[in-house]
């Protein structure tokens, strides 16, 4: 059965099956899904099966809904996407995975997550090589250059760092004004991108950014009433 796991900082903290036709998304406690943080819309999202396959739409939710760090208003739900939620994440587990062509030695998806699938010697090669070339993951911070937070530097360890004055958040603002959730941070193996959230204003070396960005060391990100510099840990 499908179901998605709802997690916090990789904590997780429910396991919920998608059973019902269309599940609700949100802070009231009417919703199928309820997530208790100021961060979430109180009607944010819903979940819809359309013949064989999921879709998650965004109930025109302050904050927005993310699969896999893009913006979305509405998606199909594929095994192993991650959708975020104002600081929380559901991890998507599906029976079927994305479908893929069927090849002779090749390992495929769309089967049953409990079928064992045999993989050719060649390809065994092929994969071990690939792991032995692999980067090790990037790991970056952001220093405070202007602004009131908690800290002077911060390393972003968590796959989604949160700026905002929401209690949940990486790199908490501080101010009676400050915005709950003013941005994303997302870390990816090869580097992090970050994202405006509900509106709000970001800018980067200067310039408005109102779609995801690419962080590159030394960038000076503006956001939520703070300027920091971005760095890449060596």
């Amino acid at each position: 059965m499908a179901k998605v796991l709802l997690k916090f900082k990789e904590a997780v903290i429910k396991e919920i099956p998608l059973d019902q036709d269309v599940m609700t998304i949100g802070r009231k406690t009417d919703n199928d899904i309820v997530i208790d943080n100021q961060a979430v819309s109180g009607y944010h999202a819903r979940i819809k099966k359309e013949g064989n396959s999921l879709f998650i739409e965004d109930v025109s939710s302050l904050n927005g809904t993310f699969i896999n760090g893009q913006k979305i208003s509405k998606g199909e739900l594929h095994n192993g996407d991650v959708v975020l939620i104002g600081v929380h994440t559901l991890d998507v587990i599906l029976e079927k995975a994305r479908g893929t062509d069927t090849k002779e030695g090749f390992a495929v998806r769309g089967r049953s997550m409990d079928e064992t699938v045999v993989i050719g010697a060649e390809e065994q090669k092929k994969i071990l090589a690939s792991q032995d070339k692999e980067k090790p993951e990037i790991l970056g911070g952001f220093i405070v250059i202007e602004g009131s937070t908690d800290k002077r530097d911060y390393l972003l360890k968590e796959r989604v760092t949160t700026i905002g004055k929401e209690d949940g958040a990486g790199i908490r603002l501080k101010g009676w004004f400050a915005p709950q959730v003013a941005a994303l941070i997302n870390r990816r193996k090869e580097g992090y991108f970050i994202t405006p959230a509900g509106g709000k204003t970001l800018k980067v070396n200067g310039q408005k950014v109102d779609h995801k960005y690419d962080l590159k060391d030394g960038d000076i990100v503006e956001a939520g009433g703070l300027k920091l510099q971005y760095y890449v840990k060596e």
